[in-house]
């Protein structure tokens, strides 16, 4: 079922939940071990991140360097499909502009279509970390935007072969990101609001939110967006804080701030279990207030760890 159709039929709020791919040469069983506790809690929906290349050079015969590429976590389409079978939940794949030709896009489309699976979250992705900013793939596409376009096209049964004839459409529901916070890149929250409103206008049909702690961005967002014309569901994305180190990291890799009160709560602390504590309780009242302001469901990023989130779903659900 697509992600819009189950916010308009939920007669309560909805949770759902990302997860990344295991690294190469690991099993699935460490995504079921992930999302198994959280399965009696009914999450409506599980996203899978999908990760582009890297590139390592390794030392070779008469000392020259070679440049390799590897891709750490495959597997995006496999993982869903596999959700799909076992859970009987949907599966929301990210497809992302970085790595991909709009061929190869058009072809992962297509598995994702033949597979049942009729969700995807359309992104730009991160530049790779040999890169200082976005380059995309040569015959790819630059932005989110490009993206969605080509899923909105084969939606109408417009493919990249002009001679094909009475193409089958596919029926994709497209979600994209937002940022409370606004995106790194862009200058001021104005100009990302502007591109988030080209992408709802070229065919997504909801947000889903960068992780964030200071409910109160949320909501201006939110209420900037509707201001601009935006109109879609806007989900909240969370995230459970689990030790002391995040306080630096989660604002260096993500481009957010943390509240002053949780960063004096934590940094009272005398050690993980404690600090995982408090982003328990953090997110959960966190949750309260985002449903109390009428969000249609709650994202929770769970980077492979779930049991801090099937406690805060525990609470809220």
């Amino acid at each position: 079922m697509k992600v819009t159709e189950r916010l308009n039929k939920a007669k309560s709020p909805l949770f759902s939940l990302e997860i990344l791919p295991p690294l190469k040469g690991k099993g699935i069983q460490s995504i079921y071990e992930g999302i198994d506790p959280l399965v009696p809690y009914g999450p409506s929906f599980i996203n899978v991140t999908y990760h582009r290349e890297e590139f390592v050079y390794k030392k070779r015969e008469q000392g020259y360097l070679e440049k390799i590429s590897i891709k750490k976590r495959p597997g995006t389409v496999g993982i869903c499909a596999a959700i799909v079978n076992r859970y009987k939940i949907d599966a929301v794949p990210h497809i992302i502009c970085g790595g991909f030709t709009k061929e190869e896009t058009e072809n992962a489309l297509i598995d994702l279509n033949f597979l049942g699976i009729d969700n995807i979250l359309a992104l730009r992705g991160d530049p790779i970390k040999t890169e200082p900013t976005f380059i995309p793939e040569e015959g790819g596409h630059a932005y989110a935007v490009d993206l969605v376009e080509q899923v909105v096209g084969l939606n109408q049964g417009i493919y990249m072969d002009e001679d094909l004839q009475n193409a089958n459409p596919t029926n994709f529901c497209i979600g994209v990101a937002g940022y409370p916070e606004k995106h790194f890149e862009a200058p001021n929250m104005k100009t990302d609001l502007k591109h988030l409103k080209q992408k709802i206008a070229s065919g997504a049909d909801y947000i889903v939110t960068q992780l964030f702690y200071d409910t109160e961005k949320f909501k201006s967002f939110v209420n900037l967006c509707r201001a601009e014309g935006i109109n879609v569901p806007i989900i909240p994305g969370l995230k459970p804080i689990s030790n002391k180190g995040q306080v630096l990291s989660l604002p260096k890799f993500f481009h957010i701030d943390l509240p002053d009160d949780l960063v004096d709560a934590i940094d009272k602390c005398k050690n993980d279990e404690a600090v995982k504590q408090v982003g328990i309780e953090w997110a959960i009242q966190q949750s309260k207030d985002l449903l109390d302001f009428g969000a249609p469901c709650i994202h929770y990023y769970t980077m492979g760890k779930s049991l801090a989130v099937k406690e805060v779903v525990k609470a809220v659900y």
